[in-house]
Formats: structure tokens, sequence, C-alpha cells
């Protein structure tokens, strides 16, 4: 595919509804039209075999810390920042050497809940990244049912059409709380040239 460039956010998700973990999740914007109009994001439709919200249209891509070391830092987001980069190339095929650690751009946190079903659902405490690349995306299909770009006003008819019911798109609940909370904003900070100053890692923000 062609080379696009990435905004990636990142969370923390726990699948049993009731209990609590630290997840992450992220965005992808085309390299080339930064500074412009018509800059694109990447959106990914989940795997039909996903456990919660199969199907369901979110960013770019989400997933859990592992156990392990390199996993488990605190410090300046590392150990979310480590486990993206694992997880972007087991969702899109996107080796690590393409999407520096050094280069995802800490940005702010989350905790939400939403539920999926009577038994499974998510409660996390998000950690939001941002990283700016020109990658090559292979889509895994077991995590991946579909992908697609979207500029600002396509993501916006895509809001409309969800909130409609129409086509029966659906989003995910935490990519849907980052769109009405942050996403456009940061956008523009990223077509700007600004995106640090849009950093805020000293708040939860506790969203609904």
């Amino acid at each position: 595919m062609d080379k696009f460039f990435e905004l990636s956010c990142f969370f923390c998700c726990c699948h049993f509804y009731f209990s609590y973990l630290y997840n992450f999740s992220f965005c992808i914007l085309n390299s080339e039209a930064v500074n412009s109009l018509d800059s694109v994001l990447l959106l990914k439709q989940r795997s039909a075999t996903k456990v919660t919200f199969p199907l369901v249209w979110t960013n770019t891509c989400c997933s859990h810390p592992l156990y392990r070391e390199s996993e488990l830092i605190e410090e300046d987001a590392l150990g979310a920042r480590n486990a993206a980069q694992r997880k972007l190339l087991d969702e899109l095929g996107i080796p690590a050497e393409d999407v520096p650690v050094d280069q995802f751009i800490p940005l702010g946190r989350m905790l939400y809940k939403a539920p999926s079903d009577g038994k499974w659902g998510e409660h996390e405490l998000d950690y939001l990244l941002f990283i700016v690349r020109d990658v090559n995306v292979n889509p895994n299909p077991d995590e991946v049912a579909d992908v697609k770009y979207v500029n600002k006003e396509q993501l916006k008819e895509l809001l409309r059409k969800t909130d409609a019911g129409e086509e029966g798109l659906k989003l995910s609940p935490w990519f849907r709380l980052v769109v009405d909370n942050f996403l456009f904003s940061w956008w523009d900070h990223v077509e700007k040239g600004t995106l640090k100053e849009a950093a805020d890692m000293k708040t939860i923000h506790k969203l609904t």
C-alpha cells in the first residue's frame, strides 16, 4: 500500500467489563498532506472474530501492554510506546524500524467504561499517543477486517452516518470519545507543526 503519515494514540483496556487494566490505541494521517487541507486519517474495522466490538470502525490500532519489563515502564509512557510499536507489527504489518519508539508523542490519558454485551466490555485507562511517520501498511486479517482513509469532512460524515444508524456503521466507544474530545484539535496541531503543545499527561480525563 501507499506510505502514510502516522498519528498514533494509545489506550489500555480490559475485556471483563468490571475489571480494570492499562491499554493503548492509535490513528494515522497521510504524510504528503501535512500543512494542507486534505490530510487523511487511517481508520480500521475490527475483525469479526474480536471478542469485544467486532466489525466496528475505530482508530488505527489498539491493544494491551504485555506483562514484560519493556512494556511496564511508566516514565514518559515508555511501556505504552513499546507496546504500541509491537502491536503495529501485529495488526498492520508495520516493522519496528519504521515506527521508532522515541517518535511517539504522549498526549494524554483517558479513563472510561463501555459494555460490549452482557458479559464483556472495556474498562480502560488509555494512554493517548501520536506518531508522525511514513509507513507501509499490510493489515493482519485476524485483527483487521478493513481499513480506509478519511479527511476531516469524511470523518464528520462518518460520525453523522453512525449517529443516524445508516449503513450499519458503528464506531468503537473509545474512538468516539477521542473524536468528540480531542482528535480534531490534535489534527489541527499536527498540520500546524505544534502537536507537542497539545500534550497534557498530568490530567486523567474521566469520560463516559
